[in-house]
C-alpha cells in the first residue's frame, strides 16, 4: 500500500510533530505513523491496512531514533526472518491499483500529477476534511 519511501517520511514526520505538540490520536509514536498514512480518521481501519499480518510478504520497518542508538537497528534486522531490499525497489511491491482504489485517486489527477503527490495530498489534509 505504499507509492515511496516519502509517503512514509511524511507520515513519520507528522507522527513526530504531533508527538511533541502532545497532539496524537493513538497511544505511541509508531501506531501514529500507521494511523498517519492512511486516508481516513479510522484507527482500527489504518492498523487493518496498513499494520502486518500474518499473511504478508513484504513489510517495511520503520524506526524513529537518536542518532547515538544505531544499535536498534541491527537488532530488528536479526530478527526479521527475510531478505532487505533497497528502497528504491518499493513501488515494484506496491499494487497500484489497490492504492488507486483505497486513496480514490481519479485519473484527472493523474494527468496533473503523481500517484505521490494524491496519496500525500490525501494523508495531510484528512485532519481538514
Amino acid at each position: 500500500m505504499l507509492v515511496n519511501p516519502f509517503q512514509v517520511l511524511v507520515a513519520a514526520n507528522k507522527a513526530v510533530h504531533l508527538q511533541k505538540n502532545e497532539k496524537m490520536k493513538t497511544k505511541s509514536l509508531y501506531s501514529e505513523i500507521i494511523f498517519n498514512l492512511s486516508p481516513t480518521n479510522n484507527i482500527s481501519e489504518a492498523f487493518k491496512r496498513f499494520g502486518i499480518s500474518d499473511g504478508d510478504d513484504s513489510v517495511m520497518v520503520v524506526l524513529v531514533h537518536n542518532k547515538d542508538k544505531s544499535q536498534l537497528l541491527s537488532d530488528i534486522t536479526a530478527k526479521v526472518d527475510g531478505r532487505q531490499l533497497p528502497l528504491e525497489e518499493l513501488s515494484s511491491l506496491s499494487d497500484l491499483a489497490k492504492i488507486k482504489k483505497l486513496y480514490k485517486v481519479t485519473p484527472q489527477e493523474e494527468k496533473c500529477g503523481t500517484l505521490l503527490d494524491a496519496v500525500v495530498c490525501r494523508m495531510a489534509t484528512k485532519d481538514v476534511m
